[in-house]
């Protein structure tokens, strides 16, 4: 028989116990977002690599997947409990999502909320940029482009050049997620530290020009971004969010004037010069939105 003690200990001990449930299920779950491009994947240099005519394009998605796969790894023997990963390059379908383990969520395909940060929300705890490269205003760079490297020759946000790593950071940033790793070339690297700080960093081969790289072997490549996402993963308390002051100021120049003259009889875009538009937006996610629209649609779009 149970004394009046006893059972008012057993009961505080329950009613702890059903208190701190919840709180120690939040503190055990980590969600991981890693956005893949591939222009930065280890010793891609030119077309050949990047899209289903090139002669080389069945061996780079697998550099592609490992390298991403090494990251989901090293990520989850780090302490995350959810990854997800976006395929962020050409037409999203180049992941071999059999590659990954069950536990990995893959996002596939375009159009998309959120472009090549789709699936970030408050849930998200960190952000990995796998494969990235340097914008369209960068001299450096291998295959340095922003968003469409056949049709834009600028994009800015707030009056400053942006690579689509900062850009993608700042979709992050709006839900108060850091980015605290990535992976490409030498001057991809250097221009997205500039913008969101000293993150970690894998250099999978260091730009010699636009279509010409020094570059480590495939395996190198794996086992450093294992390394790194560790290291990030160990710091991931000192990133803070990339944050920009909204509402947000986007400038986007086209290599034809055609483009711009068209968004020029539309409410809300200024034509600033011949080839290129400005417009506002309320923030970074209503900013993605109408980029998404400039670089998707085409009037001959059929389902």
């Amino acid at each position: 028989m149970r004394t009046a003690g006893a059972l008012s200990l057993i009961a505080i001990v329950v009613l702890v116990s059903v208190s701190a449930g919840p709180a120690a299920r939040a503190q055990t779950r980590l969600r991981v977002l890693i956005s893949v491009d591939m222009e930065g994947v280890v010793g891609t240099v030119t077309g050949d690599q990047l899209g289903p005519t090139g002669f080389e394009y069945g061996r780079f998605r697998e550099f592609m997947t490992r390298e991403a796969l090494a990251a989901a790894t090293a990520a989850g023997a780090a302490g995350a409990t959810e990854v997800i990963v976006a395929d962020a390059h050409g037409n999203g379908e180049n992941l071999l999502i059999e590659q990954f383990p069950p536990n990995v969520r893959i996002i596939r395909s375009w159009p998309r909320q959120l472009g090549m940060v789709a699936g970030v929300d408050q849930q998200v705890d960190a952000v990995m940029f796998i494969g990235y490269h340097a914008s369209t205003n960068n001299v450096k760079g291998v295959r340095a482009h922003t968003f469409s490297s056949g049709t834009l020759t600028r994009v800015a946000l707030n009056g400053a050049n942006v690579s689509e790593g900062s850009w993608a950071a700042a979709i992050a940033g709006h839900f108060n997620v850091p980015v605290i790793m990535m992976s490409g070339d030498d001057a991809a690297i250097a221009e997205v530290r500039s913008a969101v700080g000293n993150i970690e960093a894998a250099e999978t081969k260091r730009t010699l020009g636009f279509h010409s790289a020094i570059t480590l072997t495939p395996q190198a490549s794996y086992d450093l971004i294992a390394a790194r996402v560790k290291a990030a993963m160990a710091r991931r308390g000192e990133f803070k969010p990339y944050k920009v002051s909204t509402p947000v100021t986007v400038d986007v120049s086209f290599k034809n004037y055609t483009p711009a003259e068209m968004l020029a009889y539309l409410p809300g875009f200024e034509r600033t010069d011949a080839h290129s538009i400005r417009f506002r937006a309320r923030d970074m996610v209503e900013a993605e939105a109408i980029r998404t629209f400039l670089t998707t649609y085409r009037p001959d779009m059929s389902p």
